[in-house]
């Protein structure tokens, strides 16, 4: 009886795995087999900013191709299992910080709000996410002389943030 208790417990600790939804990174995805090419064409946009739907773009195609078994298309190519398509909803900045003893802003907070669809070639829906928000802050100067705008690389940061949640979301949403 003593011979079988520690075989008994790591059964049970594997059972203990599989009840609580363990898995490897990449095994729940709920994608189909079939998919194995994405069209990514450039996200929409209903924002007044600058290029932020290029940058989102660019970002969620660089993390298909590093992170996953995909091959990705241009948005011109035809014969896609599965299209990616986003639309920018949103884009704000707002001040976050002051400097005391100017009254001026410091830092400002970027919020992006975008919805995605990826559909399969045959219109299934086979992942969707109607409000994804983002945020990132960055820093405003007030010396004009070495000014460096810094939303640019704030929407950049914002933008590879927004890519690794959105692949992960995709592939492991539970």
């Amino acid at each position: 009886m003593i011979e079988r208790l520690p075989a008994f417990a790591v059964l049970l600790s594997g059972l203990a795995l599989v009840g609580c939804g363990y898995h490897t990174a990449g095994s729940a995805t709920h994608i189909p087999a079939n998919v194995r090419t994405i069209a990514v064409p450039i996200f929409a946009t209903h924002a007044q900013a600058y290029h932020t739907e290029v940058a989102l773009t660019q970002a969620v195609v660089r993390e298909l191709n590093t992170r996953t078994r995909y091959r990705v298309l241009a948005s011109g190519e035809s014969g896609a299992d599965a299209v990616l398509s986003g639309t920018i909803l949103t884009q704000t900045s707002v001040p976050l910080t002051y400097d005391s003893t100017t009254g001026e802003t410091s830092s400002y907070l970027v919020t992006i709000t975008v919805k995605v669809v990826l559909t399969a070639h045959d219109g299934r829906v086979l992942y969707q996410n109607d409000a994804l928000s983002y945020r990132e802050q960055y820093q405003s100067t007030q010396d004009l002389s070495g000014f460096i705008r810094e939303d640019p690389p704030a929407v950049q940061r914002l933008a590879r943030d927004f890519a690794q949640a959105l692949v992960s979301d995709m592939l492991e949403s539970f």
